[in-house]
């Protein structure tokens, strides 16, 4: 198995475009919800959204997310097929002018906060197939189902449009259950998916990945290339603390990670960490436990790690510690949660 790149970000809170918004509020007005009740508590106003050099906070745009899948809870496919190349603004003409489909995904990926997503992808390619996982883990359970069908049906899209000839998906499997609406799936996705499965994973034939782009021109990706590197550098240069704490706690590990450590890592004192941290409604406990969490369900869903081992990895002094907080986290012990996976003997 070879991975085609790394997603540029393992947390869905990063600041971004306003546009991603813009295109939701569109969305949700043509199919009758107002504009207020789609704003409402996220501190938006129209006339900003009307500011294309606006950026937002992941959770401002959560937030119309939340008041979307409130009015319209099956709507996400459809949200996610308004989503075009273009909207992605400079990032979708370095997609368009790439040399290749597999050329346009590592760009998608090396600059994935750019884009509008609140889903994290994996991409890896194994016997002759493309497996695009979408992480929801980290997303908010009211709206996980709703932003990995936005998220999938974006992609799609836009991949369409950047091979007109289209790219048909050989398999598509979703981790929550089948709802009461689902032909909107065949006819966006061209199958039937599979629901309860352990990923959001969808696959295509991996020939795909060297099929020339029609657009593709080297002068252009190659300037639209670093432009996205000087929005991504000013962009993360303004990202919260939070988000470079969870960033830094992903890589370590969570293993060795005390807050001292990590305020070291950010050239903080201990003290401006705990400040910012709660500026921004959060604490380090708080990160520590998403992060340790995350990284609990894989290692026991993919790795088949035994728990004690599982405990150690993540910083834990006793096995018994691990299995308190998985309880708290899952409401079933770490062996129980393992069983009642999908496909679990």
């Amino acid at each position: 198995m070879t991975r085609l790149a790394e997603s540029a970000v393992r947390h869905w809170d990063f600041r971004r475009g306003v546009e991603g918004t813009s295109v939701l509020v569109r969305f949700g007005t043509d199919h009758g919800v107002p504009r207020r009740t789609l704003l409402a508590g996220s501190g938006l106003t129209a006339a900003q959204l009307a500011d294309p050099s606006l950026e937002v906070e992941a959770r401002q745009e959560l937030r119309v997310v939340r008041n979307l899948a409130a009015a319209l809870p099956d709507a996400g496919v459809a949200a996610g097929r308004e989503y075009h190349a273009t909207t992605f603004g400079i990032l979708g003409f370095a997609f368009l002018s790439s040399p290749t489909m597999g050329a346009a995904v590592a760009v998608a990926l090396r600059y994935y906060d750019l884009s509008f997503a609140f889903s994290i992808p994996d991409v890896t390619v194994a016997d002759g197939q493309v497996r695009l996982v979408l992480d929801d883990r980290l997303l908010p359970a009211d709206v996980a189902r709703f932003l990995v069908e936005r998220d999938l049906a974006a992609i799609h899209t836009v991949i369409d449009e950047l091979l007109p000839a289209g790219v048909p998906l050989t398999g598509l499997e979703f981790r929550f259950a089948e709802p009461e609406v689902s032909d909107q799936y065949e006819a966006t996705f061209g199958l039937r998916p599979r629901f309860g499965c352990p990923a959001n994973v969808a696959t295509f034939d991996a020939s795909y990945l060297t099929e020339p782009l029609p657009l593709a021109n080297a002068h252009t990706v190659a300037m639209c290339e670093a432009q996205c590197r000087d929005i991504v550098a000013r962009r993360r240069a303004r990202s919260g603390t939070a988000h470079e704490v969870r960033e830094l706690l992903t890589r370590l590990g969570a293993l060795g990670s005390p807050m001292p450590e990590v305020a070291r890592e950010l050239n903080l004192s201990t003290r401006t960490l705990r400040r910012r941290l709660e500026e921004e409604g959060t604490s380090f406990r708080a990160l520590l436990d998403e992060v340790r969490e995350a990284l609990a369900e894989e290692l026991l869903t993919k790795g088949a790690v035994p728990v004690e081992d599982v405990a150690v990895r993540l910083g834990y002094a006793e096995a018994s510690s691990f299995i308190h907080a998985f309880k708290r986290w899952k409401g079933v012990t770490p062996i129980a949660y393992v069983r009642q996976r999908p496909g679990a003997r």
